[in-house]
């Protein structure tokens, strides 16, 4: 778990203006030495393994920090923590650490389940810039798709209430940020296998996806972090699935002290959770 694996690369301003334009969010002024908003690092200094090292779900078996703890084991990012000690500035180099922290399994209703917790440190100028952990879960594959318990039946839309940012959860979207992000799980982008290998009843909404909405949600109501606010601790949890066909509902409520975010589908259902703070 102390193996360390590093990388180095210069970022350049296209990976934000695309992410800016996916989502319809402003982008910061580049050029003009404004820095990258919080996790927006995600689109950078990314995994990219060779063909050969996926597995039939599309994602790495081999080649990737937090290794498959078994073949046929299901991948599920459950939340994280990110802390901030300055802004990432375009333009010049940056280099990721990336490492595991923990492994521990445990016995769940639904059969064995293993937790990883990985760290990724991101410095610039020679300092941490970004201190994050990512909290990896694998669990057992579904027996096969006709044993699985049907989706829920939802009730009526809820409607969005003031300030609330509706998202249209398209194919386009998912597949997009797939390819934006360097994500080739099929989950994301192709229904078939989705629905009759992993047994879902629709393609899945990306964990970071969410995640960056709620962060995107708080920017909008009025946290400056890619300007002033350049401390950050933000902390978020995914909940329950999201699928395409149940669209995505997004708040941030600031106070004096935190900006509470969640994410929850057209019918009410809460799926991922967020606090921020300055530090």
């Amino acid at each position: 778990m102390n193996n360390v694996v590093e990388r180095t690369e210069m970022l350049v301003p296209e990976p934000a203006r695309a992410l800016g334009g996916l989502l319809g969010v402003p982008v910061p002024d580049l050029a003009h030495d404004e820095g990258l908003p919080l996790l927006w690092h995600w689109v950078y200094l990314l995994d990219r393994p060779a063909q050969a090292e996926l597995g039939p779900d599309g994602h790495p078996i081999r080649g990737t920090i937090a290794a498959f703890p078994a073949l046929g084991r299901r991948r599920m990012w459950a939340g994280g923590r990110v802390h901030t000690s300055g802004t990432l500035r375009c333009g010049e180099p940056a280099t990721k650490r990336s490492r595991v922290l923990s492994v521990l399994e445990k016995q769940g209703r639904s059969g064995p389940l293993t937790f990883i917790v990985v760290e990724h440190q991101i410095l610039q100028r020679g300092q941490v810039v970004i201190d994050e952990q990512q909290d990896i879960v694998y669990r057992e594959t579904a027996s096969s798709a006709g044993q699985l318990p049907a989706p829920p039946e939802h009730g009526p839309a809820v409607r969005p209430a003031d300030g609330d940012w509706v998202i249209e959860v398209s194919p386009t979207l998912l597949f997009r940020f797939s390819a934006l992000t360097y994500n080739a799980h099929r989950i994301h982008y192709d229904r078939d296998y989705a629905i009759q290998v992993e047994g879902y009843p629709g393609l899945l909404t990306h964990g970071p996806l969410q995640a960056l909405a709620m962060t995107e949600a708080a920017r909008a109501a009025g946290y400056n972090g890619d300007h002033s606010e350049s401390r950050l601790h933000f902390e978020y949890r995914l909940i329950s699935p999201l699928f395409d066909h149940q669209g995505m509902v997004v708040s941030a409520v600031r106070d004096r002290e935190a900006t509470m975010t969640a994410v929850r589908d057209i019918h009410g259902r809460g799926t991922a959770t967020g606090v921020l703070k300055s530090t």
